[in-house]
């Protein structure tokens, strides 16, 4: 008897702790949902869709063509002024922040160079296991229960979710943004991997906001998607984005 009260007790407990994660990681897709239509109210699901593959899959495909690569970030660096750009240098994709989406004004600003962006990206989008497709597909079905249930009346949020689920039923997984998304942002950006991110490129971004800090005259333009202040923490073994130390670093002058 009384160890089939404790096995009872153990099996009651098991179940909090599984109830209690999938309500974290609820938790964690809605406030990402939230903070991205705050972020850029022109998206659609697609938008979405896209934001989250990239933190699950990284870069839409594996690199084999550097000088390709290089010709079409010079191209874009060539035909993009920093007025064409959002006042943000990076932020986290998705729930997870498992990727960063790096702005290509990091290269504009003289914060990094071209041939970094481009390295840290190429290694990024070659990972030596990349997810599944299938494994992405689940994936995507569990935000999208989320996603049903916070009403957030998308346009063409049908005709979305088909377009979505006939690629994903061929095995496919990458779409462009939607065209609102690119008439109204720009967006001018490479993946990163983020612990390619944090060690090569934040370090950088560090130095550069202290240099400005201490030219009084500058006018600081800000530096982050305030979405990054919610790049969500990771295991104790990982660097940590925490509110504060972000703060901390980069100070009060952000702005969208």
């Amino acid at each position: 008897m009384f160890l089939k009260v404790q096995s009872m007790k153990k099996l009651i407990l098991l179940s909090m702790i599984l109830i209690v994660s999938v309500s974290v990681s609820a938790q964690d897709i809605a406030g990402f949902v939230s903070r991205q239509m705050e972020t850029y109210p022109q998206s659609r699901l697609l938008d979405i869709y896209k934001s989250c593959f990239q933190d699950y899959m990284g870069a839409e495909h594996l690199v084999t063509d550097r000088q390709r690569v290089k010709a079409y970030l010079d191209e874009e660096l060539n035909t993009t002024t920093l007025e064409d750009l959002l006042p943000w240098l990076y932020e986290p994709c998705g729930a997870e922040g498992n990727y960063v989406r790096v702005s290509i004004r990091t290269i504009k600003e003289g914060i990094i160079s071209a041939d970094l962006l481009l390295d840290a990206f190429i290694r990024s989008a070659n990972p030596d296991n990349r997810p599944s497709v299938e494994s992405w597909s689940n994936r995507w079905h569990e935000v999208l229960e989320v996603i049903d249930t916070m009403n957030l009346n998308y346009p063409n949020y049908k005709a979305d979710k088909q377009f979505i689920d006939s690629i994903l039923s061929v095995g496919k997984y990458v779409i462009s943004h939607s065209p609102e998304y690119r008439e109204a942002y720009h967006p001018h950006y490479r993946i990163v991997e983020r612990n390619i991110f944090d060690r090569e490129i934040l370090t950088r971004i560090k130095k550069w906001y202290a240099r400005m800090q201490m030219d009084k005259e500058s006018n600081f333009p800000g530096v982050i998607n305030p979405n990054a202040l919610k790049m969500p923490t990771h295991d104790a073994y990982r660097k940590k984005f925490s509110d504060m130390q972000l703060i901390d670093i980069l100070g009060s002058h952000l702005k969208r």
